[in-house]
């Protein structure tokens, strides 16, 4: 797709094509009307000897001519934009290219799966690539793997429940267990929609895991917060 500046170039630029269109139709029936002129005069001189074509017919002629000559000229001037010769050709229009949309993000409106999929979205949006949704029978704790911006290895697991369901240590003791030794994860999070009770805060505090509540998820969502991933330092080793 070409740029605002190239589309108001190819704006100035039609004008002064028809400038030129004008001025050579001008020029021509400027010829056309002289030469007629003296077609006619020596017609005239012809018709005096009896043995020239009537003036009439001539100058219907010459006149026919001329206007099929400045109808031609002036119907190349309007012509489309991408068959004009003097103008730029507009560029295919760009492939689509895939985003990442409001509804993707909205985990309000999404089953336990689908949760799944609106945390990974919120890391597609905030620079992780590749990303990677895992969560189900047998994915050891990991639901979502992502990849920062810095390159580190980030494993996600995602807790929807309701208010009064809080997620508790056992819940963080499992996967604990597996995010750092079996999915080799850099950053470990658990995102969920409610809270966390204190003993499994203590956990993860212990066992460096980040913990994403409700509130913290929302803020997550507007940009009110930076990714969960950026509240532990890189290891300089």
């Amino acid at each position: 797709m070409g740029s605002v500046g190239e589309d108001r170039g190819a704006l100035r630029r039609r004008p002064a094509a028809i400038g030129r269109d004008l001025v050579l139709v001008i020029g021509l029936v400027g010829t056309c009307v002289g030469g007629l002129a003296l077609f006619l005069k020596t017609a005239g001189a012809a018709g005096d000897r009896g043995s020239g074509v009537p003036a009439a017919l001539l100058v219907a002629l010459a006149a026919l001519g001329a206007l099929g000559v400045a109808l031609a000229l002036f119907r190349r001037g309007a012509a489309p934009a991408g068959r004009r010769g003097d103008l730029r050709t507009p560029a295919a229009p760009a492939p689509d290219v895939p985003d990442v949309g409001t509804e993707a993000l909205d985990h309000t409106a999404v089953d336990p799966d689908g949760f799944e999929h609106t945390v990974a979205a919120l890391c597609a949006r905030d620079g992780c690539t590749p990303v990677e949704v895992v969560g189900g029978a047998g994915d050891l704790g990991a639901d979502v793997i992502a990849t920062s911006l810095d390159g580190r290895r980030v494993i996600l697991q995602c807790k929807q429940y309701a208010e009064d369901h809080r997620v508790g240590s056992q819940d963080l003791q499992r996967f604990g267990g597996t995010c750092f030794t079996v999915h080799g994860a850099d950053v470990a999070v658990v995102v969920t929609t409610s809270s966390f009770t204190a003993p499994a805060a203590e956990y993860a505090a212990t066992c460096g895991i980040v913990c994403v509540d409700g509130e913290a998820l929302a803020a997550w969502t507007d940009r009110l917060a930076p990714p969960p991933w950026e509240a532990l330092p890189v290891d300089p080793a």
